[in-house]
């Protein structure tokens, strides 16, 4: 009875199942109560950890709220369909964020109501940007829980929920989280088993990369923060100069490989080690394609640091080019190396990667190289039609016709993303940034990669930037993140359900 009374009129009620909504938001605000209490575990058996104490009341909050929902909402009756699961994605995504930000505010520290969303939005959406001058000062359960938003989020907030939860719309919420374009990668997978082999995939991931790292000589605490950090392809990490504190080139080996793995695509790789074939990742045009690009980047930037950047040793300057590329190129971020004292092409061709970034189904950010290739057969199709107008061109990526409304799509999405980038990018610089720092923070934002350049770079962070940009900057975390359709469609909604309502009251009143 409550709930019916903060619910709007009748005659304006949007269209759509607010209940159904609620109810989801409730469940995704539990698994962020779980992971703070997970959290606070750690800080009860860490000496003098200060972060027990706020990661409770943390949780106490969320779950509260959490229950509430369950309980005095309630499910509701009603199928849900594509409109509800979007509106459960985004709001679900919001809210986490904003519970998410309430163990840093009771901590306090640096952690200002600002700085304390943006590091929030950051490890939700597994950016890894962030806002702290000292992050070993953080206790070891504040900075367990600033790795797991990450990790969360890699696999995606609704994504976890559904698959953990039982007697719920799994297929319709992993339809509405996970990207066309991720599913139409492998022909006739359905959203609840791309989900589940994807869940699957990234927990064998992150124990694997676990178990290397120990081996390396990391201690089990940084070892288990890395791979997780890794395999959501965040960055968050718990040293102040990120992975080059470590010194350690074995550790830099393996993080590269687990950077490589997480930024393709979880159903292949699901395939190609449950049958052990991995020749299935090889014949994946798209990773093809992926893998052929890193090595090419890695290449030139090898070559350019020797010829241009001072480096004597090739196997240096290898160790450096191959572990910054594939941080860049999955949207990671880790750093070994300040990259804003690299040459100019170098800088240049992590630019391009942090643009391109990973596969489809994978945790990585940006356009996305599934997109890349489909616009660019795309073109090569509307040329090669020009030329020969009577010719039957079709667009085929790893052997199977794509449709015109795939290619559509594609288009629609880079333009989409391009465009909110520059706009982005152009507040930056209207606010007093320089014009490498303003452009590059907006492609590190929209594309969750964390540095950029300038005054952003990999061993900087955003802490001095104003607050208005920190704002600017977590709402294209969360569009990037999103994947910017979600967002649209949310508007879209809203828009549609006002007009009708509207309408409709109108008639009522002349009626």
């Amino acid at each position: 009875m409550y709930f019916r009374k903060i619910t709007l009129p009748r005659q304006i009620r949007l269209d759509v199942n607010w209940k159904i909504i609620t109810w989801y938001i409730g469940i995704a605000l539990l698994l962020v109560a779980a992971l703070m209490a997970l959290s606070g575990i750690i800080a009860l058996f860490t000496p003098e950890d200060e972060s027990l104490m706020p990661l409770l009341y943390s949780a106490f909050l969320s779950a509260t709220l959490g229950y509430f929902l369950l309980i005095f909402v309630g499910k509701g009756r009603g199928k849900m369909n594509f409109r509800d699961g979007n509106c459960i994605v985004v709001g679900a995504w919001v809210f986490s964020c904003i519970f998410g930000m309430l163990p840093y505010l009771f901590y306090g520290g640096e952690f200002t109501p600002i700085n304390a969303l943006f590091e929030s939005v950051s490890g939700f959406t597994t950016t890894g940007a962030s806002i702290l001058k000292n992050v070993e000062a953080l206790p070891r359960g504040l900075q367990f829980w600033r790795i797991s938003t990450a990790w969360v989020g890699g696999v995606g907030i609704v994504t976890l929920f559904s698959m953990l939860a039982v007697r719920i719309d799994k297929s319709v919420l992993a339809g509405a989280e996970i990207s066309t374009v991720a599913r139409d990668t492998i022909a006739g997978e359905k959203n609840i088993s791309f989900a589940s082999r994807m869940l699957i995939t990234y927990v064998l991931l992150t124990i694997t990369s676990f178990v290397a790292l120990k081996l390396t000589g990391l201690s089990w605490f940084d070892s288990i923060t890395d791979a997780m950090s890794a395999c959501s392809t965040c960055g968050f990490c718990t040293r102040n100069n990120s992975i080059a504190f470590y010194a350690n080139p074995a550790a830099e080996i393996v993080l590269t490989f687990t950077m490589i793995a997480a930024g393709t695509h979880f159903g292949i790789l699901f395939l190609a080690f449950s049958r052990l074939k991995p020749k299935y990742i090889f014949k994946s045009e798209t990773i093809a394609v992926f893998l052929s690009l890193i090595a090419l980047a890695i290449a030139v930037v090898t070559t350019d640091l020797m010829v241009s950047g001072g480096y004597s040793s090739f196997g240096d300057a290898l160790r450096d080019a191959s572990f910054q590329v594939a941080s860049i190129s999955t949207t990671t971020g880790f750093a070994t190396r300040d990259t804003t004292l690299w040459p100019p092409l170098s800088i240049a061709i992590l630019i391009l990667c942090s643009l391109i970034c990973g596969s489809s189904g994978s945790t990585s950010g940006g356009i996305k190289i599934d997109r890349v290739v489909l616009a660019v057969k795309g073109i090569h199709r509307k040329v090669a039609h020009s030329i020969s107008p009577n010719s039957i061109q079709k667009v085929r990526v790893g052997g199977r016709v794509r449709s015109d409304q795939q290619v559509s799509d594609a288009f629609s999405f880079i333009f989409s993303y391009l465009l909110i980038m520059a706009l982005f990018a152009a507040i930056n610089i209207a606010f007093g940034l320089d014009f490498t720092t303003g452009v590059t923070a907006s492609i590190a934002a929209i594309g969750n990669v964390g540095p950029g350049f300038g005054e952003v770079g990999s061993m900087s962070n955003y802490a001095d930037l104003p607050d208005i940009l920190k704002c600017t900057g977590l709402i294209e975390m969360l569009i990037g993140r999103l994947e910017i359709f979600p967002i649209l469609y949310l508007v879209y909604t809203f828009k549609g359900s006002l007009r009708m309502a509207r309408v409709k009251l109108l008639a009522g009143r002349r009626a």
